[in-house]
Parts: structure tokens; C-alpha cells; sequence
């Protein structure tokens, strides 16, 4: 239809005046017509086309996770288009690389650090084992202080008398602790023979009345020898023990101290170059923290063994008092003393059947 339209327009006449001027043509505007037509074709076709590149843009246009950043002016080559998916891996791969490499240092660093922890207490042991083993054969030398050890001998002596003083107690309690039982068991047997035993009723409830006097000054006694064992327990399995572990610590830095100071002789006796020097110079360094160390402990020793010989002296000389009174009042049968006793060093017993679980507990 548009070629018909334009075909005709084309075969027109146009008239010229005379003058050479185009004339109008009031009864006939078929080219005006024709290109106003032209137009509006032209326009519908061309929005049709362009409704229709937009819908295929839409479907099948780039997506924003492959979005590519274009380096250079308009209309440059596709040499500058750099794909950002190419970019976030690559940051990615990065930051991962980064953190492991962080994790390998962090690794290597602790794995270091054991080797030189393990390379050092393999040296100190081999030079502590060496002057062990000098000293029980006489060759090495090693430092003295008589006085301290004088102090340190008894203490060992008085703990093994002390711990023999403790078993007896023990012994003497269960044994004690067996006989006030019998004398109560015996003492119910009686009571209970009294009421079926018309003919020897007085007989029976004075036994009977004589073992529950005794089985009761038996439990006040027994309270003050628990009392009496628990002291000397703590004493010397507390107090002497933790003075005790404090001069083994003060001997295992006495022969450090010794390994280190004969190791620092030898060097001295050897060559003055400058590698020998330098290590003359660290054993000089390892020499004075072993005697710093040695010194320390040496003081604590000393201080913990006058503390414990004031606090022996103060815990045994209450405890043997209470041990004689308690003991003579219940043999003399005097049980206002025996229970004085008790007030005087703040014993407080237990009420009889304390020990055992209660009958929810049994269940």
C-alpha cells in the first residue's frame, strides 16, 4: 500500500506559473495527504519494532551477576571490558589465601616455640643429670649450707614419729569405738533381761544402768581423741607436707645451681676466642637466674621451717593437754571433769545416730 501511495505521488504533476513559481493546488492535497500517511506508517512501524527489541532486551539481557566493568572513553575496544565475577573470585581467592597463610604462621610459630621448650628442658635436664651423677661419685662438688640442712633432716625425723603418734591414735579410737559399742549392745541385753527376769530385775537394771553411763563417758572420749587425731592429721599431713614440698623445690634448685655453675667453670677454663666467649657469656646469664632462683627458695625455707616449729610447738602442747585430761577424767570416773574437758577446748559432739542416713537416704 505504501508503494501504490508513493508511486502515484511520484507520477504527479506539479504546475509552474509563469514566473517559475510552484502553484497551489486547492482542489487536490493528494501529496500532502501521501506524505502525512508516509509518516504515521513510518511511526508505528518504528515504535512496533521498538516495543519489540525492549521485550527482547528484558528476556535476554545481561544479567547483574555478569555485569562487566568497561575501562576507556565511549567507543573503545572490548579489550578494557573486565567481567566482575572474574574480580569477586578473585578477591575471594585472596582473602582466603591470606587466612590460611595467617593459620600456617600461627602453626609454625607454636610448633617453634615447643621445639625451643623442649630443646631447653632437654639441655637442663642433661646438666642436672651430669652433676647428679658427678655427686654420688665424688667427682663434682656441690653447695653446702650445714645449718639448713641440719634443719631439714629433723623436720623429715619428727614427721615419721609424728605419723607413728597418728596411727596409734587411730588404732587406739577404733579400738575405743568397738568397746563403747559392746558396752551399749550390753547394756540393752541387760535392760531387756531386767523385764523378763523378775528374780533378778535389781540385779540386771544396775548393769544395765552402769554400761549406758560408761558407753556414754566412752562417746564423750571418743569426741576428744577424734578431736586430738584430726590435729595432728592436719599437722603433719598439711602443715609439715607443704613445708616439705617447699625444700624439695630448694634442693631441685640447688642442683640446677650446681649444674650451671660447674658448666660455667668449664668454659672458663677453656679458650678465649669469640664463640667461646659469647658462650661464656650466656652461661654467666643462666648462672645468676639459677642463683637468683636457689637464693629464693633457700629464704622460703627458712622462714616456713621457723612458722612450723612455732605452730608445732603452739597445736601439740594444747592437744597433749587434752589428750591426758580427757584420758584421766574417764578412767577416774569423774564425768563432770570429763565434760569440762570438752567446754574447755571447744569440742562440741555430735548427737548419737548423726553418722547415719536418714531413712529417705536409705531408700
Amino acid at each position: 500500500m505504501t508503494d501504490s501511495i508513493m508511486s502515484k505521488a511520484a507520477t504527479m504533476e506539479i504546475p509552474i506559473n509563469s514566473n517559475g513559481d510552484t502553484g497551489t493546488l486547492p482542489e487536490d492535497d493528494s501529496l500532502e495527504q501521501a506524505a502525512k500517511l508516509q509518516w504515521s506508517l513510518d511511526e508505528k512501524v518504528g515504535s512496533s519494532r521498538g516495543t519489540r527489541d525492549l521485550q527482547q532486551v528484558m528476556v535476554s539481557g545481561p544479567n547483574l551477576n555478569e555485569t562487566s566493568i568497561v575501562s576507556g572513553g565511549y567507543g573503545g575496544t572490548a579489550e578494557g571490558i573486565i567481567p566482575t565475577s572474574s574480580i569477586k573470585g578473585s578477591n575471594m581467592h585472596h582473602s582466603s589465601s591470606n587466612s590460611s597463610m595467617a593459620a600456617d604462621e600461627a602453626t609454625r610459630g607454636v610448633a617453634v616455640e615447643k621445639i625451643e621448650t623442649m630443646k631447653k628442658w632437654g639441655l637442663n635436664t642433661y646438666k642436672c643429670t651430669k652433676q647428679m651423677i658427678s655427686e654420688r661419685f665424688g667427682r663434682g662438688s656441690r653447695t653446702v649450707d650445714l645449718e639448713l640442712e641440719a634443719q631439714i633432716e629433723v623436720l623429715r625425723d619428727t614427721k615419721k614419729k609424728y605419723e607413728n603418734v597418728l596411727r596409734l591414735a587411730r588404732a587406739l579410737t577404733n579400738h575405743f569405738y568397738n568397746m563403747v559399742q559392746t558396752q551399749h549392745a550390753l547394756g540393752d541385753t541387760f535392760a531387756d533381761l531386767s523385764q523378763k527376769s523378775p528374780e533378778l530385775r535389781d540385779e540386771f537394771g544396775y548393769n544395765a544402768e552402769t554400761q549406758k553411763l560408761l558407753c556414754k563417758n566412752g562417746e564423750t572420749l571418743l569426741g576428744a581423741v577424734n578431736f586430738f587425731v584430726s590435729s595432728i592429721n592436719t599437722l603433719v599431713n598439711k602443715t609439715m607436707e607443704d613445708t616439705l614440698m617447699t625444700i624439695k623445690m630448694y634442693e631441685n634448685a640447688r642442683l640446677e645451681f650446681d649444674a650451671y655453675r660447674s658448666d660455667l667453670e668449664e668454659l672458663s677454663l677453656g679458650p678465649r676466642d669469640a664463640v667461646a666467649m659469647a658462650r661464656i657469656d650466656a652461661a654467666q646469664e643462666q648462672y645468676q637466674v639459677q642463683k637468683d632462683k636457689y637464693e629464693r627458695l633457700r629464704s622460703d625455707v627458712i622462714i616456713k621451717l621457723k612458722f612450723l616449729e612455732e605452730n608445732k610447738v603452739k597445736v601439740m602442747h594444747k592437744q597433749l593437754l587434752l589428750f591426758h585430761n580427757a584420758i584421766s577424767a574417764y578412767f577416774a570416773g569423774n564425768q563432770e571433769q570429763l565434760e569440762q574437758t570438752l567446754k574447755q577446748f571447744n569440742i562440741k559432739l555430735k548427737p548419737p545416730g548423726a553418722d547415719k542416713p536418714s531413712w529417705l537416704e536409705e531408700q
